[in-house]
């Protein structure tokens, strides 16, 4: 039994001496930092360690980032598309209004400014009239949409909501030859009509006098003159100005600056609706 005694006093001693060494090493790095070298050797050996228990967690997020499924790459384009037209449609007006503060500054000291709500719309429908420049929505009544309002697309005025039913909606675009609007050129205010001529790359400006300070390239947006546009959005940019001497007006043309035979999606713009609409 004598041998069975001596090597558990010589275990307890050696749990003894390891106890204190580790506590002297513990005090020797906390006291002095003497084993900042030691540590940093083995932060170097277990380097490789640290790595490959990691791969796990790089793989999921290698397989998240890069492996989805084709619906969900459909779904995330369509969410994105929709969102860049609705922030490109509340962007468009910026040209117009870094030019109009200028003159609000001068006259009222105020920039405050009107944003408006949007409605995304899908295209369904055109009119089979060739001579008509009509477009079937599918918004109706029941989402708000209302005869009179506005309809614009990432670049500019589409034109206007003539009929609504439940859940459709019929516009008239602003190249139709019975639609005009009131415009005002963005770079000095000037006010003119802008009418539709039955060509989808053409508008007529009309009662501009042929002295007016209008000239090619100028950008024509929404005056906001009868309440049924909101002020500030491009309806189109003057391509050509015609001044005859023995004419009180010059015969001016400009192109649309909406995509009117491309847009598919288009925004329905809210604001006050016009009096006399429910």
């Amino acid at each position: 039994m004598k041998p069975l005694f001596v090597k558990e006093s010589n275990l307890g001693l050696r749990l003894l001496l390891v106890t204190l060494l580790v506590l002297g090493l513990l005090v020797a790095d906390l006291r002095f930092n003497a084993l900042r070298h030691t540590r940093s050797a083995l932060e170097v050996i277990a380097a490789p360690v640290y790595w490959v228990t990691d791969i796990p967690s790089r793989l999921s997020d290698w397989n998240d980032e890069h492996l989805v499924s084709r619906d969900e790459l459909l779904g995330r384009n369509g969410r994105l598309r929709r969102e860049n037209l609705v922030l490109r449609g509340r962007s468009q007006q910026m040209a117009s209004l870094q030019a109009e503060n200028v003159r609000l500054r001068a006259l009222l000291n105020s920039s405050a400014l009107l944003r408006d709500d949007v409605l995304v719309a899908e295209l369904i429908g055109v009119s089979p009239d060739p001579v008509r420049h009509q477009l079937v929505l599918n918004k109706g009544q029941r989402d708000g949409v209302f005869v009179g309002q506005a309809l614009i697309d990432a670049d500019g005025l589409l034109g206007q909501i003539v009929q609504v039913s439940q859940v459709n909606s019929r516009a008239l675009l602003i190249t139709d030859a019975t639609h005009s609007i009131p415009v005002q050129v963005n770079r000095n205010g000037v006010r003119a009509i802008a009418e539709g001529t039955g060509s989808l790359t053409l508008l007529e400006i009309h009662h501009v006098s042929a002295t007016t300070d209008i000239r090619e390239g100028d950008l024509l947006v929404t005056s906001g003159l009868g309440g049924r546009f909101p002020v500030g959005y491009p309806v189109g940019v003057v391509s050509e100005i015609e001044r005859d001497p023995g004419e009180a007006f010059a015969r001016i043309t400009a192109r649309p600056s909406a995509a009117l035979e491309r847009s598919r999606h288009v925004l329905l713009v809210f604001t006050s609706k016009p009096a006399g609409e429910s």
